[in-house]
Formats: structure tokens, sequence, C-alpha cells
């Protein structure tokens, strides 16, 4: 026991933060099976909750004992295999509970796993190992000249594994695999108006609805490449130009090839009250809970809104409204704070080591953490479209819990020993 807590001594206030954050999501996916009327979907789902949780401690003391060397030799199998595991779950996956043309899982005896939150430790691993290869210095203190062709290569392997889980589809993990690109490219030195050319057709998508503003978005693009011309090869410069047109252009055919309900989620993130019955609902019901909830909350197990279930998916993808409607504004104060201090930890021993591919790691591993954080809380509150993801070390999610143990071992791993 002795030799158990030393090892967890690597960094005890992140991982006390990570345990309160465990054990308080343990608590409320109890609270969400508090209702009035019993609903087998989610009675009992606690101690199962809490057996993955133990699995997840079990893992984080194997893997914290593991050198960091083997880690990074392990990276590109584990790669590899994650990738054929997503293969295989666009065969033979099944989705969670009533989703359905959804192929996230992989059925095991009597128990579901998702492969995407695998691969998207795989894809850390493998993508620190990419760019450390390439840098000289680690951290934003680079003295590598990047170009804009260097992303490529990051882009490519980033993107295999991202394409596969939007295969499924599951766009709240996608998006995962999106924060943990950026931010390692971030941390890698890369310019950011080179990660601001990266992401400018996703802006194109988005404003090509209205005519003048995709104009006057296009002439502020053409004026931020004329800047950086000195930085660009002719053949960057003409890429992006035409790419950025090609995304405008298609747009509608796009939005036209969409099903109607992925029409109306995108719809009703701009104004719930257009169908509050169906596709609003979970956002209407969320705000509900929340502003419920006040200043302090209606108390543990006593929300009404989660009583009466009228809150959808309470003990995954919403259990954030829950903990609003429980213990208001200071509960969800708390809980955000005890994340930001985990980011901020990560951060932290990030530029404290002096391993180009442990630095990458824990930033790998910040960006898919900080991704899960802003969009499941944002999309309670209307900040971001309503999208299948869960709050880390909270939401029910057994091979998801599982898996930001795992992180974790491999943050205080790799940061400690290098």
């Amino acid at each position: 026991m002795k030799a158990l807590f030393s090892r967890w001594a690597l960094d005890r206030g992140l991982i006390l933060a990570l345990l309160v954050l465990s054990a308080f999501g343990v608590a409320m996916i109890y609270s969400t099976g508090q209702l009035n009327v019993p609903s087998p979907v989610v009675e009992g789902v606690w101690i199962r909750q809490l057996v993955w949780f133990a699995f997840g401690l079990t893992a984080f003391t194997v893997i914290s004992r593991i050198s960091s060397n083997w880690i990074e030799w392990a990276s590109v199998p584990a790669y590899v295999l994650a990738v054929v595991l997503l293969a295989v779950t666009l065969v033979v996956g099944t989705g969670r509970g009533t989703a359905a043309g959804v192929t996230s899982f992989l059925q095991f005896g009597g128990f579901q796993f998702q492969p995407a939150e695998v691969a998207k430790i795989a894809t850390i691993l493998a993508l620190a190992r990419l760019m450390a290869s390439r840098l000289e210095a680690p951290g934003h203190g680079s003295r590598r000249s990047w170009q804009l062709t260097d992303v490529i290569g990051p882009c490519a392997l980033v993107g295999l594994p991202l394409v596969l889980v939007l295969l499924q589809p599951d766009l709240g993990t996608a998006m995962a695999f999106v924060g943990i690109l950026m931010a390692v490219l971030f941390w890698s030195g890369i310019p950011l108006t080179y990660l601001f050319l990266l992401v400018s057709p996703a802006i194109a998508l988005v404003v090509s609805f209205n005519t003048w503003l995709f104009s006057a978005y296009m002439v502020a693009l053409i004026g931020i490449l004329y800047l950086r011309r000195s930085r660009l090869y002719t053949f960057e410069y003409v890429a992006v130009l035409v790419f950025n047109l090609a995304v405008g252009t298609v747009a509608r055919l796009l939005w036209d090839s969409l099903a109607p309900y992925q029409q109306n989620r995108v719809l009703v993130f701009l104004d719930p009250g257009l169908d509050p019955q169906q596709a609003g609902y979970h956002l209407v019901q969320s705000k509900v809970a929340i502003g419920s909830g006040g200043l302090t909350g209606k108390g543990f197990t006593l929300g009404t809104q989660k009583r009466f279930n009228f809150l959808p998916e309470q003990h995954t993808d919403f259990i954030f409204a829950v903990i609003g409607e429980e213990f208001g504004f200071m509960g969800t104060l708390l809980v955000l704070s005890g994340f930001a201090y985990v980011l901020f930890r990560l951060i932290r021993m990030a530029t404290g080591t002096a391993s180009h591919f442990a630095s990458f790691v824990l930033f790998g591993i910040f960006g898919a953490w900080i991704t899960h954080v802003f969009v499941n809380t944002g999309m309670t509150v209307g900040l971001v479209p309503v999208t299948g993801i869960p709050l880390p070390f909270i939401s029910y999610g057994g091979s998801f819990l599982l898996m930001c143990w795992v992180a974790a071992a491999l943050a205080v791993r790799v940061a400690r020993q290098n």
C-alpha cells in the first residue's frame, strides 16, 4: 500500500483533483437514478461506474510504473491497433442505448467498449512522437522554422482516426481529435497565423450562408495571406484561397445532403424555440434545469427536472445540467474550478519537462480534456450545438472513465521520468 501511494505521489495535486472529480461523478450518477418513476436505464448504473472507477485506478497504478521509453516505443503499434479497431467497429459495432444507425461500440460478452477512446490515447502518443522527431526543442520556444506544409503530416495522422470516428458517426468524439491536433500544433510553436489558415475552411463553411459576410471574410483572408506572403510558398497561398472558395461554393450542397434531424440540430442551436418538443428538447430542458438551480441548488438528489425524467441523457451527456440543478451556480463553479486546476497542472508539467515527447503527450491530453469540458458544458447552456460528448471523470461511461485514468497515468509517468 505504501508503494502504491508513493507512486501516486508523482503529482499529488493532480491525482487528488482527479480522485475528487471521479468520486463526485459516481455520486452524481447515483443521483440521476433517483427518479419518481424508476427507470432501468439509469437505475444502478452508479455501481457499474464505481467498478470502472476501480479498474481505472488499477490501470493508473500499472501504467504509471512503465518506463516512458517503452511508452514512446509503443506509440506506433498502439496507433495501428486503434485504427484497426475503429475500422472493425464500422463493420460490427453497435450503438449506445437507443442510438439508431450508430456503430461506436464493440460488444465483448456482457459489456460494451468504445474503441474511439483508445484511439484518442494512441493518437496523442503517435502525434507526440512525430512532433518530437521534428523539433529541435520542446514547447513554444522552438527554434525550427515552420512552413504551412509542415502540418500535412500531423493532420494526416490525426485525420485518419478522425474520419473513421465521423463515419460511425460520432461528431462529439471527433471534436476531441481536433482539440488534440490544435493543442499539439500550438505547443510545437507553429505561428498562430498558420493555425488560423488551417481552420479557415471551417470558418468559410459557416459564413458562406450569407453572401456579404462570406465576401468580407474572403477579403480579410486575402489580406492575411498578403501580409504573410514572405513566409508562404506560392502554391500554399493559392491552395488556401482555392480551398476556402471551394468550401464556400459547396456549403449549400453539403447542407442539403444533411439528414433533416441533423439540420434541425443546427437550427435549434441558433434558436431552441424553433422545435422545443423535438430537436430543441434537450437544450430547453437543460437550460430549465440549470436555471432552476439558482445560486446553491435544490440539494443532492432533489432536482425536479431530473426526478421527473424531463432531462434526457442526464447520466451521460447532460450530467452537468443535473449538477447545476442540484448544486446551483456555486456547484458548477467548483466543478469548473476543479477542471481548471487539472488543466493548469498539465500545462505546468508540460513546461517543466525536458523531453520533447513528454511535453507533447501532456499537451495532447490537455487538448482532449479541454475540448470535452468546453463542448460538454457549452452544449448544456447553448454555447455550442448539442453533440454526444461526455464530461471527463464525471459522466457515466466505463471505457471513457478508464481511458481518462490511463491518460492521467501517462501524464504523470512521462512528466516525472523525463
